[in-house]
């Protein structure tokens, strides 16, 4: 069957059209992507302003249409942090529902490290052991841990490189007293959580997932897309605690020119490296290795996982 995935994230929405049937691996047939950036349009109050929303009804109402033209049986839609922490997301939702007909399932953030996870696990399979996995996306970061498909432990954490570039660095380039002032607020966040996984034992196998370390992998050496999703990618926390000052101290228009840098994501580069560099240095990783599947993934396995026999 061809199921369409419609995710509300804080950087974009993206429709992601897959042909998938239970017990195959899900094959994607077409990418539909708009960078909005929600996480960077919430007023003082933490809602999300009148253009942003006609924006957001349009671009969902173009999705769907998309879906349509390409022959999805049905379209999951769900949001993630910038709709789940917004102060109008009711309002938000009614006026996506009353516009497009599209019903938004918000997602906790304990459920998109969940489903981030199965995604995970389906990809690198049991042989890879215990998974420890980091997802840094536009709102928030995503932890989880275990041996199986469910996690043992699962987190979420308002570290998001949209929310914090827009909260904490203002400059271009940043003033390095902000960047100092991020640095240790994220390594404060991030410290409350590590003796929750800690008692559960060292993972055998560290994952990431998101675009943030993917381009954050790709410009300490790892293979570009082009190169296929067989491919392993590593990023060593030596090469990102190299790359950290080099970024603090670049414009937006210096990291554009990096390999495998989006243009939309370059300014929000520098506050995904420093929360990147602060998990692996208090969750003592050396070495993670970038996973291709994410939250879309899992959504679509955890779909087919409940079709009826």
């Amino acid at each position: 069957m061809r199921l369409g995935v419609l995710d509300v994230g804080s950087n974009t929405v993206h429709l992601l059209v897959m042909d998938a049937h239970p017990g195959a691996r899900p094959r994607p047939a077409h990418s539909h992507k708009v960078e909005l950036r929600l996480a960077e349009l919430l007023d003082p109050d933490g809602a999300i302003g009148a253009r942003g929303i006609d924006r957001l009804v349009a671009v969902v109402g173009d999705a769907v249409h998309t879906a349509e033209e390409k022959g999805c049986e049905a379209v999951l839609p769900f949001a993630t942090s910038a709709i789940r922490d917004a102060s109008n997301a009711d309002a938000v939702l009614a006026r996506v529902h009353e516009e497009t007909g599209v019903t938004l399932q918000v997602l906790t953030g304990e459920e998109e490290a969940r489903l981030t996870f199965l995604a995970a696990r389906r990809w690198f399979g049991w042989s890879a052991g215990t998974l420890l996995l980091l997802d840094i996306g536009g709102g928030s970061l995503e932890i989880a841990y275990g041996m199986d498909e469910e996690p043992d432990a699962a987190v979420s954490l308002p570290l998001g490189a949209g929310r914090l570039t827009a909260g904490w660095l203002p400059g271009d380039p940043p003033d390095p007293a902000d960047v100092k002032a991020l640095r240790r607020h994220v390594r404060a966040r991030i410290a409350r959580t590590v003796g929750e996984f800690a008692r559960l034992g060292r993972p055998d196998h560290v994952v990431a997932t998101s675009k943030t370390f993917k381009q954050l992998a790709r410009i300490a050496g790892a293979a570009g897309s082009g190169e296929g999703l067989q491919v392993q990618r590593v990023l060593s926390r030596t090469s990102l605690e190299t790359w950290v000052p080099k970024l603090a101290s670049m414009t937006t228009e210096q990291r554009r020119g990096l390999p495998g840098v989006s243009e939309g994501r370059a300014a929000q580069l520098l506050a995904g490296a420093l929360v990147a560099e602060a998990a692996m240095d208090l969750f003592g990783v050396d070495e993670l290795e970038i996973c291709p599947w994410a939250l879309r993934e899992g959504v679509i396995l955890r779909r087919l996982d409940h079709l009826p026999e």
